[in-house]
């Protein structure tokens, strides 16, 4: 599990094709510190697998069903990616439930300054944005972010000038993809919703044999 919160910004350094498959490199500092083979690093907020560690870089294995629905098969080499390492059970829990598995990606259609902030408006297919309500929280390539408001086909947020310094939020242009991850704890629910009898509707009881309260 993630908290959303970059740690820094890594580097691709090579990365090796397959038919539809990938093996990327990434340089890194921070998130090296610690690392083993087999743990999981956040990389533009898709969890993958150190499968190798070197000198000042680790490699991930990137999977068929990664690559069709992520932003990472369009990442070259020299280009700068976000990464976390798994959240440690005794970590502060700075930004929100992040897992790493993305549902989809969307393109920002707009960017303007507003005093000391970057408004980014962020186009999504239905699909994703039936999970973006404003105010909520949401992952936009592996960084936590607050909706600031959302619309039929497109939402945005605003990012405070220490956000977009230190992830890759700052690169991005008009056009650019980006990796979307919805708020967990929407999907859970309705999931649980379509369990219930029709126009049962949502009440403390179901709420609370479910877990939630």
């Amino acid at each position: 599990m993630f908290t959303g919160i970059v740690e820094e910004m890594g580097t691709v350094r090579s990365i090796t094709r397959g038919a539809r498959s990938a093996v990327i490199e990434i340089g890194a500092e921070a998130v090296l510190e610690d690392i083993h083979l087999g743990d999981s690093i956040a990389v533009n907020g898709v969890c993958l697998t150190a499968s190798a560690i070197g000198s000042g870089s680790f490699s991930a294995d990137v999977m068929p069903e990664t690559m069709s629905r992520s932003s990472l098969s369009q990442l070259k080499a020299g280009a700068h990616v976000n990464l976390e390492r798994a959240m440690a059970a005794n970590g502060r829990f700075g930004g929100h439930i992040v897992s790493g598995h993305i549902d989809g990606t969307g393109r920002i259609k707009g960017i303007r300054r507003d005093d000391n902030a970057v408004w980014f408006e962020i186009e999504a297919p239905p699909e994703l944005m039936r999970y973006i309500v404003e105010k909520g929280s949401v992952t936009i390539d592996g960084i936590s972010l607050t909706v600031a408001r959302a619309g039929e086909r497109s939402f945005s947020i605003s990012a405070i000038p220490h956000t977009a310094a230190v992830t890759t939020l700052g690169e991005k242009t008009r056009g650019s993809l980006v990796n979307i991850e919805n708020d967990i704890i929407g999907k859970y629910v309705e999931k649980l919703l379509q369990k219930e009898k029709p126009g049962s509707g949502i009440s403390a009881e179901l709420l609370a044999r479910h877990g939630f309260i």
